[in-house]
């Protein structure tokens, strides 16, 4: 393929493409055999994937600068024109669904084809279409403005994912400063961010009323493609992170602030490991990539064929600049066959994360369309997805050297113990997205008033009094999942637990470990979340009592590794 930067962008026609899809639509529904409804599916991918792959490249280069006048009008199109195109798709699955040989699929495919399919349908209907409109513009102001922020600090100007590394200064002075220039953003744009969430909160539950659902929650977990589990066992595998895991994360935390010579911890001290400074990453960004591309042609000769792909063709985009989106993602581009890597680096390990894990994601959409598989095929559920990306920061490990050198083992570290305190966090923010869309009358006050309770039922150990923005309960405001992406973030925590299992698997058998997680990444989407961890030998986490053993295997080690 060409690099990216020659890859041309042309706006689809729309009109055609919809015209098309109803005439696919009818052709789905009159198929007299499986085998002409399974030739219309092949002809409806092709058709979706180029949707797909157009509407995708104008999202990267819009990321990559949401200044670009051109890309931000197209952006704003296809938050128009996407669910008018989705709203069509969805006909061709009912079509498909109510054809009588659409047992052919199942039996190509297998039966998950046809349940994807099912939940879908489920999760849309024309009659919503201006709320999803609606709701794609309400998302963009929020990146927008997000991505709009400039702070002044220490005599520069700012974008805020630069503020990273003075967050965990070895100076107090200078980490308290850096979270109060962020707080001072939020704190002035505190109208407009409650505005946004408060108008995204009622139209979701529009959207949800108007398919005979209570709120927005259930509706969230088909579109979130959650099959064989739900509400209940979400709610279940968070009380086993409340029980099991925050007690053992409170006596890390309570550690790492000893290491750091801190008697009385703050929030602004949580980003700091050790007392003389976190492991940072050494080398130009150049530098950081060129060590990614050895780590990766060395791992195995499937990451070595898929790094050289990456970037050979330019399909990463990590510096930080004014105007760019913040945070980091992978998508795909599946008429090129190709994932992009988007990123903001900032002289942190989280510059390596980047590298192991949206690499992880991208290492598996790369395989994934080289198996030919369609489209609804292509990747599992995201908290399957999540698994490729989180797993892959572990089974790296015999070459964090190259980015840390003498600082390994202190990466290592903090790496593990970042792993397991991230889950009460990400179990607060899904129980706060759930109280939200339950009690649409919480004004934005009540709203910080719960996240402040779920501090202290998730992570009792943060001290934020004082601290602008945190301190009022608003920081999930920073957390642009909670507004982009509702209930995604429950996802990050089942693929954690998934991703310290193949650590502790790779601490026993780094060979083995690699095996089966090749094997987990080379099954796609043709497998639900339980089926994907069963196929690799690990425990499904919504069996109670199952969370515990990992817990304490990763505890441990840590134990074991102190410096």
């Amino acid at each position: 393929m060409k690099p990216f930067s020659q890859i041309e962008y042309t706006r689809p026609d729309l009109e055609g493409m919809l015209a098309r899809l109803d005439e696919l639509t009818a052709r789905a529904a009159a198929a007299a055999s499986g085998e002409e409804l399974l030739a219309v599916c092949a002809e409806y991918d092709k058709l979706n994937q180029q949707f797909v792959t157009d509407s995708s490249l104008c999202y990267v280069r819009y990321s990559i600068n949401t200044q670009d006048e051109f890309y931000a009008k197209e952006n704003d199109y296809y938050d128009e024109n996407s669910p008018r195109f989705n709203d069509k798709s969805l006909a061709f699955s009912r079509a498909v669904l109510a054809n009588p040989h659409k047992q052919a699929l199942a039996d190509r495919w297998g039966q998950i084809y046809l349940d994807k399919l099912d939940v879908s349908v489920r999760s849309a209907i024309p009659e919503i279409l201006p709320l999803i409109q609606q709701e794609n513009a309400l998302t963009s102001q929020y990146q927008k403005l997000y991505a709009s922020a400039m702070v002044e600090f220490e005599g520069q100007t700012l974008p805020l994912p630069k503020l990273g590394p003075y967050k965990q200064s070895t100076d107090r002075a200078v980490r308290k400063a850096a979270y109060e220039a962020e707080g001072k953003f939020f704190d002035e744009h505190q109208a407009e961010f409650d505005e946004l969430y408060t108008k995204l909160i009622e139209n979701r539950n529009a959207q949800a009323r108007a398919m005979g659902y209570e709120n927005y929650v259930p509706l969230s977990y088909l579109r979130m493609q959650r099959l064989g589990y739900g509400r209940k066992e979400v709610e279940a595998y968070r009380e086993q992170v409340v029980r099991d895991v925050v007690p053992l994360v409170s006596r890390i935390k309570a550690r790492q602030a000893g290491r750091c010579g801190l008697a009385d911890p703050k929030l602004y001290d949580s980003a700091l490991y050790f007392a003389d400074g976190n492991p940072d990453p050494t080398g130009t960004p150049e530098e950081i990539l060129a060590a990614g591309r050895q780590m990766y042609r060395e791992l195995s000769p499937e990451t070595a064929e898929f790094i050289d792909f990456m970037m050979d063709n330019e399909l990463l985009d990590v510096l930080s600049r004014p105007g760019k989106a913040p945070g980091g993602y992978c998508t795909a581009l599946p008429d090129l066959k190709a994932p992009f890597i988007f990123s903001n680096f900032n002289g942190t390990s989280g510059d390596v994360d980047v590298l192991t894990h949206e690499a992880g994601h991208a290492f598996q959409a790369y395989r994934a369309f080289q198996q030919k598989l369609p489209g609804e095929l292509d990747s599992p559920g995201m908290e399957s997805c999540e698994i490729h990306s989180m797993s892959m920061e572990f089974l790296t490990t015999p070459w964090h050297h190259l980015f840390f050198g003498e600082q390994t083992a202190k990466y290592a570290l903090s790496h593990a113990e970042d792993a397991l305190c991230f889950l009460p966090y990400g179990c607060m923010v899904d129980e706060f997205q759930h109280i939200a869309y339950s009690h649409p009358e919480l004004t934005p006050e009540q709203r910080n008033a719960e996240w402040l309770k779920l501090e202290k039922k998730y992570r009792p150990w943060n001290d934020m009094e004082g601290m602008p923005f945190y301190g009022r309960g608003a920081g999930w405001q920073r957390q642009l999942h909670i507004y982009l992406y509702p209930f995604y973030y429950i996802d990050y925590c089942l693929a954690q637990t998934v991703a310290l299992q193949f650590f502790a698997a790779f601490l026993k058998d780094p060979k083995d470990a690699w095996r089966r997680y090749l094997a987990l990444v080379d099954k796609a989407g043709t497998r639900t979340y339980a089926g994907l961890v069963e196929s690799a030998g690990l425990a499904v986490p919504f069996t109670d009592g199952s969370l515990a053993p990992v817990a304490k295997a990763v505890s441990d080690w840590i134990d074991a590794h102190q410096l």
